[in-house]
């Protein structure tokens, strides 16, 4: 998974950063998505589709199914402790989504040194198999989570 492990990173309770990242993500809120599984470099977010992610065509907005990619690409570049912000994605759409359909979006890293990391995350439908296909990069800015987001 990692190419580099940073013996300097702060271990911090998987469990508390889940907390800390529900609670100060409105976006994650806004969108109706929630965190499923957190883990190293690793996270599960899941949301509903409903009527106000619809496009004009009547399926799932496109930014919709990419907000949902990158919120489980935040989280799991988050889990090591330390802030880490993103500086490259890019998504391809292999299917439609529509109203009343689950979709979970799965991370997990593929790479990280002291500075650079990257994820590979796909949205699926329990309906409707593979809808798109992530990919992110971050940028490890190296400041500790604060402990008074906790």
């Amino acid at each position: 998974m990692a190419d580099v492990v940073d013996k300097n990173e702060p271990e911090i309770p998987l469990e508390e950063l889940r907390l800390m990242f529900t609670r100060q993500d409105g976006f994650m809120k806004t969108l109706g998505a929630d965190i499923i599984d957190i883990g190293p470099g690793t996270a599960t977010v899941r949301m509903a589709v409903s009527k106000d992610h619809l496009n004009f065509n009547g399926s799932c907005h496109g930014g919709c199914i990419f907000a949902l990619a990158d919120c489980a690409f935040g989280v799991s570049s988050n889990t090591h402790g330390v802030m880490a912000a993103g500086i490259d994605a890019h998504i391809t759409y292999q299917a439609a989504a529509y109203v009343g359909e689950i979709l979970t979006a799965r991370s997990r890293e593929i790479s990280r040194s002291r500075k650079i990391a990257t994820y590979r995350i796909e949205v699926e439908s329990e309906n409707n198999g593979l809808i798109a296909s992530f990919t992110g990069t971050v940028y490890i800015i190296g400041i500790p989570h604060s402990p008074e987001a906790r």
